[in-house]
């Protein structure tokens, strides 16, 4: 019976994985309708990019760096201990038979996933003027430096400094959302402003290629957070329903802003509010009754909506809000747990022990990832060069980078 549930929870694991993969298709569509008709290619290349790099890295050394055995404790692992190629997974006896880890296999698996999809996030800030050879080169050092040191420090539930220390992050709150958010501050400081960048310059060229980017990312969603258990269980069965219930209220949150403020809700709004939602619920998924999870949902719906003006206002060029909505979404889902996690929130305990620490786990994070990223951007734009010229970007970053065009209208 006991291996029966194991193969179970293997099988429960596998199958997350591949709707987690899926996610960062959603968000090269998702993506890809926000930027100009010109810039598509280039704007979904950059996930498929990640998906290529970050998942040959992952099998030839992430995996050891986030989960082997600790290289420096509580901080990251050794990539030489038996896991390089993810041999010792793979129950390599002599003459090459194997006898595979099933239930490590799958967990490593799912955890690639998580690896992709945070660098694939990343490049929403740099849409419309970046070079491909400099983002690849760029998403693997970042990858290889902050990511994976990062995710031993909060996936690793018995190595990493954060969960032995009392930080709830289930899904990736810190390690997914707000360390692919603060990169994504970095970087757009470093390639500067769009050409003509100013209030209402990006017009999405393509709203139903957006919308199918969001459906794709929610429905992969479900296996993000209640796939983290990795087991079919009742904590998996509360992650799934407030996976569903905070996008929902992410959507009315961002649409009640949209109506106050512009006067009309709009689609796009739909969109970003969903995503916000599920944001915010990634770290806390297991430890919030679905009633607090459509207030944070609502909450963060209406926040990054408000958020997404920031860059107006203080001047950086984040071109598809990912510091808006991943940063700021993150943030607000890690500190909430530490005032309404079941058991563990100031509502139950009347303490701020637990806000104290979720707050210190984000700020660290958040700080380490956009200070790296920053120098990684910074020495890639000083040598190799990171961003186009203006000539190019007016132009078109499909034609001039990849020798495409998204449409091609012209019949022979």
């Amino acid at each position: 019976m006991e291996e029966v549930t194991g193969n179970l929870n293997s099988l429960w694991l596998l199958v997350a994985a591949a709707l987690v993969l899926l996610m960062t298709p959603g968000v090269a569509f998702f993506y890809g309708g926000m930027v100009k008709a010109k810039s598509v290619i280039s704007m979904m290349m950059m996930s498929f990019g990640a998906m290529g790099l970050v998942g040959v890295l992952w099998v030839l050394y992430g995996y050891g760096l986030a989960f082997g055995t600790p290289l420096i404790p509580g901080i990251v692992g050794n990539p030489f201990d038996g896991s390089i190629g993810l041999g010792s997974l793979l129950g390599l006896g002599e003459g090459g038979s194997m006898d595979p880890d099933l239930a490590g296999l799958a967990f490593a698996g799912f955890q690639a996933t998580f690896a992709i999809i945070t660098v694939a996030l990343i490049s929403g800030a740099i849409a419309d003027r970046a070079k491909f050879g400099a983002w690849m080169v760029f998403a693997g050092i970042w990858v290889t430096v902050v990511y994976f040191p990062v995710a031993f420090m909060v996936f690793n539930l018995a190595e990493g400094w954060a969960p032995v220390w009392g930080v709830n992050d289930f899904a990736g709150g810190t390690a997914v959302h707000i360390n692919a958010g603060a990169a994504a501050l970095a970087l757009a400081l470093v390639l500067g402003k769009r050409v003509g960048f100013q209030k209402g310059i990006q017009k999405p060229h393509n709203v139903p290629l957006t919308l199918l980017g969001a459906s794709l990312l929610w429905f992969g969603w479900f296996g993000f957070n209640a796939g983290s258990e990795a087991a079919v269980d009742g904590v998996a069965a509360i992650a799934w329903i407030n996976t569903l219930a905070a996008p929902a209220a992410g959507i009315l949150g961002w649409l009640i802003v949209e109506k106050i403020k512009d006067g009309k809700p709009t689609s796009i709004g739909a969109a970003s509010g969903a995503v916000a939602g599920l944001v915010a619920i990634t770290p806390a998924c297991n430890i919030l009754t679905p009633g607090w999870a459509i207030v944070l949902g609502v909450l963060a719906g209406a926040v990054c909506a408000l958020a997404v003006e920031l860059k107006f206002k203080l001047g950086f060029d984040d071109s598809l809000d990912v510091v808006g909505i991943h940063l700021v979404g993150g943030l607000i889902g890690t500190l909430y747990i530490g005032i309404f996690g079941a058991g563990i929130g100031l509502i139950d305990t009347g303490s701020l022990e637990q806000l104290g620490k979720q707050a210190a786990a984000a700020v660290v994070v958040m700080v380490y990832s956009f200070v790296v990223a920053l120098l990684i951007g910074w020495i890639i734009q000083k040598t190799m060069g990171f961003r186009i010229n203006n000539e190019d970007e007016v132009a078109g970053v499909d034609t001039t980078v990849h020798g495409e065009e998204g449409y091609v209208l012209e019949t022979v």
